[in-house]
């Protein structure tokens, strides 16, 4: 049984920033490409970032591209979202999600990923 768990959400002003982690459960997490998405209230479920199996491919959606980092740690079974620079239109539920299949492309749909988390909550006050 595969478990994600995410932490690190909270409530932050507007420019502030915030770490995601994402811990993971399993032994073959460093197979894994894992992803970041986010829900607002009322919206569809949304692509922001997503990491290949050694942290050497990433992928941003445009709207945090340059103020978001993505990476993993396979050691620690942990993935995390760095956001800097928040919005208040980042707010959103983030979870993180694991696609076993390890697939290079990246791909930025929820359909791809077969394992997610809880999601945890990001506030961004202006």
């Amino acid at each position: 049984q595969v478990q994600l768990v995410e932490s690190g959400g909270g409530l932050v002003q507007a420019g502030g920033s915030l770490r995601l982690s994402c811990a993971v459960s399993g032994r073959t997490f460093s197979s894994y490409a894992m992803g970041w998405f986010r829900q607002a209230p009322g919206k569809e479920r949304e692509f922001v970032a997503a990491v290949n199996w050694n942290g050497g491919n990433t992928a941003y959606a445009g709207s945090v591209k340059g103020r978001f980092t993505i990476s993993r740690d396979n050691a620690k079974n942990t993935m995390y979202l760095q956001m800097n620079s928040l919005k208040p239109e980042d707010t959103a539920i983030y979870y993180c999600a694991a696609d076993p299949t390890g697939a290079t492309s990246l791909p930025p749909y929820p359909s791809a990923y077969v394992y997610w988390g809880q999601g945890t909550q990001v506030t961004v006050s202006s």
